[in-house]
């Protein structure tokens, strides 16, 4: 019984393992990318978000 224990154990240390370096891989190529790019990107980003913001509808109030 403690090998099968062990042997869970083991297999889910590989696997977060492979998880974690799968993130991490994607990570390290976005952060590769130039600052002015990335600057550029968080900025548009910003603007469409606001844009969207600006579209909704603002709620009606009764003021009777």
């Amino acid at each position: 019984m403690r090998v099968l224990g062990l042997i869970g154990l083991v297999l889910a240390l590989v696997i977060v393992g492979l998880l974690v370096r799968k993130q991490m891989g994607g990570v390290a190529s976005a952060a590769a990318a130039d600052p002015r790019t990335q600057s550029q990107q968080v900025q548009e980003q910003f603007k469409q978000s606001l844009d969207a913001a600006m579209q909704q509808p603002r709620p009606l109030t009764d003021d009777n």
